[in-house]
Parts: structure tokens; C-alpha cells; sequence
């Protein structure tokens, strides 16, 4: 009897075992079957939402950094063409200010004689010679820093508009002596502007790309004067060199560096 019992209650233990077993098992299966049946459904949807998000996001920052890139680079651009222009403007209407008024007192001392049928009645002066004067100036001045930045020798001798006008002063000076000063012959009144010219230059300047702007820009207009000269577009009173007054060139360095030190002084500001 104790055989028995022990032999039917083992066999009960283990009856039960292997239905908890089953039991564990089906549950498992089921359990993986809705999670087969579930998982597409909900995260191949998801997992599309989620990167389309990502994409999204990362093509939202990469234009806001395209756009800002952009608009920072337009910027320095625009102001830099906006200043320019500016400087340009200023330097023409600086360059038509001084043609005029030094000009008229050429024509008043008869050193410059224009024909009667070119004459204007703006100041008694030939109609070209403002503007030609004014994009001149235009040129050499924004020429004159140009220079310096591509030398990499910029200018900082008496960089202020007292010395500036000071400048502007005493070139205007220099254009008087020429048509007032009275010398026995040219030679000397030649020499002595030259010295107030490199005098000008050395006071204001003292640089070697103004000296050989300076130089360049008296022989270049030089060289066309005398071709006005020759075609008879007007003429000097008393030339002594080549058709011109052998002064010429020095009022043409002495108005180089003098608008070389106004272009300058803008392009500071």
C-alpha cells in the first residue's frame, strides 16, 4: 500500500508537471504569434513616420544654415558695393569742384586758351572738362588705396581730414603760385613748383606708392594734354615744352597725391 500511494502520487506530480509545461509553452507561442501579427502593423508605420520626421528635421537645418550662410555672405557684399559708390560719387563731385574753380583761374591769367565756340557759360570753362576732371579723380582715388591693401603697406600717415584738407589747401596754393608767380623764365618757376610739389608729397603722403602714382599719373596726363594741345582742342599761352607749360607736370603730381589722400581718408571711414 505505501508502494502504491507513493507510486500514484508521482504519477499525479508528473501529470501536472507536463500540463504546466504545455500550458507555459502554448502560452508562449500564442504570445509570440501576436507579437509577429503586431509588429508590422505598428512599426513599419512608425519606424516610416519616425525617419520621414528625421529627414525632415535634418532638411528644415540644413536650409536655415544654407539661408544664413547666404544672407551673411550678401551682406559684407552689398555694404562693400554700397561704399563704393559712395566713394566714388564723392571723389567725381570733388574732382568737378576743383577742375572748376583752378581751371577758371588758368582762363582769368590767359595761361589756358580755349576756342570761343567750346566755352561755356558755367565758370568760362569748356564743357568736357568737369566730368573728365571728376571721373579722373574718381579713379585715382579709389586707385590710391588699392594699391596699398595690394602692396600690403597701408597708408596711416596723418590719416585724419584736418591733414586731408590741409592737403587740398596747399595743392590749391600751388595751382595759384603757376598762374600768379612771375619768374624771369618757365625753368625756374618749373623748379620751384616741383620743390613745393615733393614738398606737398613729403608733408602729407611720405609713401612710396603715392610717389610712384604720383609720377605715373603726371606723365600719363601729361602725354595726354599735349595731345589736346596738338589737335588743337585748346592751347597754352607761352609753352616751352612740347606744346605745354614744363610746369604741367608738377600741378598733375601735386593733384595726385592730393586726391590719393582724400580716396584714402574715405576708405577708412
Amino acid at each position: 500500500m505505501p508502494r502504491l500511494d507513493e507510486h500514484f502520487w508521482s504519477c499525479s506530480c508528473t501529470t501536472r508537471g507536463r500540463h504546466k509545461g504545455n500550458l507555459r509553452a502554448g502560452t508562449a507561442r500564442l504570445t509570440e504569434k501576436v507579437g509577429d501579427m503586431l509588429n508590422p502593423s505598428v512599426s513599419g508605420p512608425s519606424l516610416v513616420l519616425v525617419g520621414q520626421g528625421a529627414i525632415n528635421t535634418e532638411t528644415t537645418d540644413t536650409n536655415r544654415n544654407t539661408n544664413t550662410k547666404s544672407n551673411n555672405s550678401r551682406a559684407p557684399s552689398n555694404s562693400w558695393h554700397h561704399h563704393l559708390v559712395q566713394r566714388s560719387v564723392v571723389l567725381f563731385a570733388v574732382g568737378v569742384f576743383l577742375a572748376l574753380v583752378l581751371n577758371l583761374l588758368q582762363i582769368q591769367r590767359n595761361v589756358t586758351l580755349f576756342p570761343e565756340e567750346v566755352i561755356a557759360t558755367i565758370f568760362s570753362s569748356a564743357w568736357w572738362v568737369p566730368p573728365c576732371c571728376g571721373t579722373a579723380a574718381a579713379v585715382v582715388g579709389l586707385l590710391y588705396p588699392c594699391i596699398d591693401s595690394h602692396l600690403g603697406e597701408p597708408h596711416k600717415f596723418k590719416r585724419e581730414w584736418a591733414s586731408v584738407m590741409r592737403c587740398i589747401a596747399v595743392f590749391v596754393g600751388i595751382n595759384h603760385a603757376s598762374a600768379k608767380l612771375d619768374f624771369a623764365n618757365n625753368v625756374q618757376l618749373s623748379l620751384t613748383l616741383a620743390a613745393l610739389s615733393l614738398g606737398l608729397w613729403w608733408t602729407f603722403d611720405r609713401s612710396r606708392s603715392g610717389l610712384g602714382l604720383g609720377i605715373t599719373i603726371a606723365f600719363l596726363a601729361t602725354l595726354i594734354t599735349q595731345f589736346l594741345v596738338y589737335n588743337g582742342v585748346y592751347q597754352y599761352t607761352s609753352p616751352d615744352f612740347l606744346y605745354i607749360r614744363s610746369w604741367l607736370p608738377c600741378i598733375f603730381f601735386s593733384g595726385g597725391v592730393t586726391v590719393g589722400n582724400i580716396g584714402r581718408q574715405l576708405a577708412m571711414v
